[in-house]
């Protein structure tokens, strides 16, 4: 009786798994490249120049002059430097504590119950409420914050007068003690909508036989929100920090359009000192190092949040 030869393998069955996948997935490579090259010429290679342009001494004009590390030994004895980060740590409050706490608390309100009472119709239109001053363009909002808080023709003050309380009428973007706590609430009110929208998403994916389980078990609506939706959605909660955070380190549009970083220096942050620097004052080596310190900051905090999140996780 013959004995009948084993059929031939192909070729790729002999071939490694890892080779395999790396063959199949070669392909998908090519899409990357146009991000790819607009990522190196947009971001890397102006932060590379900026860097390099930090141990410098330029006016913006002619041949820079190499000075090594005088800009950054300038920078730590330079008080303006050092107060505008502690302003800066004040946005992060208003920018980012302040609204995800709120914006917690909204979402899980308008999820479980404005959603459930009223319907989820009146439930996304107060959601887009909350999320229409991200839509606006800054220097529209500015604008008009400017016009509601000026100390002659102001809409606050006008109000405040008109219900008996014209005691209370400040110059807000004027007085050097209330600048700052004038442009942190206007910035509560600007940020307080991406939170709640991202909230709400997340709320989506939560099981409600976990909500249904604690109201069996007589939790009230505060203790579902703490031992159900805060932990349930945390994932959610380090986004919003993080994303929140950097906005607030390396907000420029509403210190500009507001204050200008004054009245004095009262409201001056790392970013719009550094373009005074690099536009009014001519001093573009200054202006770099403030943007590249600013930038390894962004970088620590991004790791940083990471990391706790890895942990957590």
């Amino acid at each position: 009786m013959a004995v009948q030869a084993p059929a031939t393998r192909p070729a790729t069955a002999g071939t490694p798994e890892p080779v395999q996948r790396f063959r199949m997935g070669a392909g998908y490579w090519v899409y990357l490249i146009p991000s790819a090259v607009l990522f190196l010429a947009v971001v890397i290679v102006p932060f590379l120049m900026n860097i390099g342009i930090s141990f410098t001494r330029w006016s913006g004009v002619g041949t820079p002059k190499w000075t090594g590390l005088d800009n950054y030994k300038r920078l730590l004895g330079d008080q303006t430097f050092w107060a505008s980060f502690q302003h800066n740590v004040a946005l992060i409050v208003a920018m980012a504590i302040l609204p995800t706490m709120l914006g917690l608390v909204l979402a899980a309100a308008l999820f479980d119950y404005i959603g459930k009472k009223f319907g989820a119709r009146t439930a996304s239109a107060l959601r887009a409420a909350y999320y229409l001053p991200q839509v606006l363009p800054v220097a529209v909002a500015g604008v008009v914050w400017g016009w509601m808080l000026h100390p002659s023709y102001g809409a606050l003050n006008e109000v405040l007068k008109a219900v008996g309380l014209g005691s209370l009428a400040q110059n807000w973007l004027g007085d050097p003690d209330i600048a700052l706590a004038s442009v942190m609430g206007i910035m509560v009110w600007f940020q307080l909508g991406y939170p709640v929208v991202i909230f709400m998403a997340g709320l989506q994916r939560v099981d409600p036989a976990l909500y249904e389980a604690a109201e069996l078990d007589g939790a009230s609506w505060w203790q579902r929100f703490w031992h159900v939706t805060v932990p349930q959605i945390r994932p959610e909660i380090f986004v919003v920090l993080l994303t929140c955070t950097i906005a607030a380190l390396k907000v420029f549009g509403p210190i500009f359009v507001l204050t200008r970083g004054g009245p004095g220096k009262a409201t001056i942050v790392p970013s719009y000192f550094s373009y005074q620097n690099f536009f009014e004052k001519s001093n573009v080596g200054y202006g770099s190092a403030i943007a590249t310190v600013l930038a390894i900051i962004i970088v620590i905090v991004t790791f940083l949040f990471l990391r706790v999140q890895e942990r957590k996780s």
